[in-house]
């Protein structure tokens, strides 16, 4: 970017919003500022454990921004985190529950859903 002169008062970040990004650089204050001292490992472990599930506990429009910044900016350990909190809602849900939880309308005709559970019924178990 810089040498593409884009450095010179602002660096793009389209499809991060403000409120975004100040919640990432929070998660990288907080992962970075942890000690990651060997005597106290288990402890700073479970405490920044406990800090990033207090973290993504957000409303679905601002995960769902959280994973879309993380994968701009190739923060796996966030997209990690944020990818596993949605496939934690998603877990032991039924497909009707899953499109309520993520407001998903169902396209599929009664009969098209009947043959998308034969074909797949190994998901329905």
């Amino acid at each position: 970017m810089i040498e593409d002169n884009c450095a010179d008062n602002r660096i793009p970040l389209p499809n991060v919003t403000s409120k975004i990004l100040s919640m990432v650089i929070e998660y990288y204050k907080k992962h970075v500022e942890t000690p990651k001292l060997d005597e106290h490992a288990t402890t700073v472990d479970d405490e920044l454990k406990a800090w990033d599930a207090d973290f993504v506990k957000v409303d679905q429009a601002t995960l769902f921004g959280l994973i879309l910044a993380a994968n701009y900016l190739n923060i796996k350990s966030l997209l990690d985190l944020t990818c596993q909190t949605v496939a934690d809602m998603i877990e032991g849900k039924t497909p009707e529950e899953i499109r309520k939880t993520f407001n998903i309308k169902n396209d599929f005709t009664p009969e098209e859903e009947d043959q998308v559970c034969r074909e797949n019924q190994w998901a329905f178990e």
